[in-house]
Order: structure tokens, then C-alpha cells, then sequence
């Protein structure tokens, strides 16, 4: 049987409250760009709102102007999607819980990941938000996955709970190895400066 190979997340379609919430929360809090909309194709009484998350792909939401603003957790039961993650700078990220506080969003507050940090809140119809920004950049040419994937083969076989900043540096460190080669490979062995460090 031959796979379907899919190459990224072309968009995410939530179901959202009315229109201009909606727009408030999208655009407003997130800082998504609203592209464009129009109906929901499938049912003629929803709206249909395009936002760009960041990365030039879509985030879209079907609105329809009973749904309002619910101040509850929507259900998180097997099947369901418990939350969506955004990426944010650093910088972005270091301002995010005083922003939040400023609009009176409610938040977790910063929490350690491991390989990265996060906070969440709740989207107006009580969808888990994360905003998450990695501790690491990915040498050139390639991906967080790949430093991910690498950080988890060295911490299994140092039969460590989680990934930490030692198992990223090294990754990174393999991986940079790897795709580039250097003349005095050859002589590593023979650098007095690596006998003195140990």
C-alpha cells in the first residue's frame, strides 16, 4: 500500500463565535492579518474568516452571529483537539503575559517545556491557546524536527526523562558534524587543546 505523503498543514479551520468577536481575537490579541472571507460553503448561515498565522498559511474560522463569547473550556474529550500552538519570538514571547493582562485574558503563566517554553489562555469560545517559543535555533538547514529528533535519540540512550538544553546543545552539535566537514578532522586527535580540557 502506498502512503499519502503530505508536506505541512495547509490550514486549520475552527468553529468560532460571531464575526467581530471573532476578528477581535484573531487579528486583535494574535496579530493574524485578516485576509479575506466569505460564506461557509457548507451552510449558507456561517460566515467564513481567512487569517494568516504568521508563516503565509491559514488559519480560518466559521462564524455564525448567535455563537457569542462563552467564558467556558470546550470539551477535551478523546478525539477532540485539546489546543493549538503558535510560534513567537523570544521577544514576543517575553511580552506576552503583560499583554494578555492588559486585554484581561486570563493565562497559565510561563511554563517550562524542556526544549521550550510555553503559556496558555482560552480563545473567546473556550478553545486552549499555547504560545510557544523554542530555546534553540536549528543550525542552517535545518528544522527544529530535526534538532527534536536528534535531542531525543541522545536523551533515550541516556535514559533521561525529557529533552534538556545538554541534549539540544549536542544535538545541534551532531548535526552540524555531519553536514559539514572539515580538513583538520584528520588531526582532532592530535590538538593538544583537546587533551587539556579533559
Amino acid at each position: 500500500m502506498r502512503k499519502i505523503q503530505v508536506q505541512g498543514v495547509h490550514h486549520i479551520t475552527l468553529t468560532g463565535a460571531d464575526r467581530q468577536t471573532s476578528i477581535d481575537f484573531w487579528e486583535g490579541v494574535l496579530g493574524m492579518p485578516f485576509l479575506f472571507e466569505q460564506p461557509n460553503l457548507d451552510d449558507p448561515e456561517e460566515g467564513h474568516l481567512y487569517f494568516d498565522p504568521g508563516d503565509g498559511r491559514l488559519i480560518t474560522i466559521f462564524t455564525n452571529e448567535a455563537r457569542k463569547p462563552a467564558g467556558r473550556k470546550v470539551p477535551e474529550a478523546p478525539g477532540a483537539v485539546h489546543h493549538i500552538a503558535f510560534a513567537v519570538s523570544r521577544s514576543v514571547f517575553e511580552q506576552a503575559e503583560a499583554r494578555l493582562e492588559a486585554r484581561g485574558v486570563a493565562h497559565s503563566g510561563r511554563k517550562d517545556r524542556g526544549f521550550m517554553d510555553s503559556l496558555y489562555f482560552r480563545d473567546p469560545l473556550g478553545l486552549l491557546i499555547e504560545l510557544a517559543c523554542y530555546r534553540f535555533a536549528p543550525p542552517a538547514g535545518a528544522t527544529h524536527a530535526e534538532v527534536l529528533m536528534e535531542a531525543h535519540r541522545l536523551r533515550l540512550a541516556r535514559g533521561e526523562r525529557a529533552i534538556a538544553d545538554a541534549h539540544l546543545a549536542d544535538a545541534i552539535e551532531l548535526i552540524v558534524a555531519r553536514r559539514n566537514e572539515s580538513l583538520s578532522a584528520d588531526r582532532e586527535a592530535r590538538n593538544p587543546w583537546n587533551n587539556s580540557m579533559t
